[in-house]
């Protein structure tokens, strides 16, 4: 799961040049929307990299619709803007759930309880975990706050979000390790 995650953030990444505005925070604005309004290519990407993921169906429809979830209601607020020419940071504030607290209770858990996720034989089947790890995921009602800065220049075409961080794309995605 930690291998579709990386892809999804790596796949979003393109995302970022679809944030065109007629300024700088608008173009945050609109690249956060994407995500909340279930883009055509936020949808596409998600997809594209879940159905390559080595889980059953059932499940992969799961995680898409945690990730659905997590996205519509993904929050944010603009806190401050700081333009030099035609570069701008713009620092929002960001509101998700906190899918990594999820991720960790579950692999928390599993250490302690590694019986419940045998099979007939008695041996490990990881189905019987990620059905565990997606349930608690899907489950999550607890939400974090994250600060991201997004670097946008302008361009002839208008203001463009940059390219994204790796750990700003999982504060997005709420899977950010907020503990190291």
């Amino acid at each position: 799961m930690k291998k579709v995650l990386s892809v999804i953030l790596g796949a979003l990444f393109i995302m970022a040049l679809a944030g065109c505005g007629n300024s700088a925070t608008k173009a945050v604005e609109d690249y956060l929307n994407e995500y909340n309004s279930l883009s055509d290519n936020v949808i596409s990407d998600m997809m594209d990299v879940v159905k390559d993921e080595d889980i059953t169906d059932d499940q992969k429809g799961i995680y898409q619709d945690i990730f659905k979830k997590q996205y519509q209601d993904l929050t944010y607020t603009i806190d401050k803007e700081e333009y030099d020419g035609d570069e701008a940071t713009i620092t929002v504030t960001i509101k998700v759930y906190d899918l990594y607290k999820a991720q960790k209770d579950a692999s928390d858990y599993l250490k302690d309880h590694q019986d419940e996720f045998n099979n007939d034989d008695g041996e490990y089947d990881i189905a019987k975990f990620m059905d565990y790890k997606l349930e608690q995921m899907k489950d999550m009602t607890d939400k974090v706050e994250y600060t991201i800065e997004f670097y946008v220049v302008k361009t002839t075409d208008g203001w463009v979000v940059s390219s994204l961080s790796n750990s700003d794309l999982e504060k997005i995605h709420g899977i950010y390790d907020y503990e190291s």
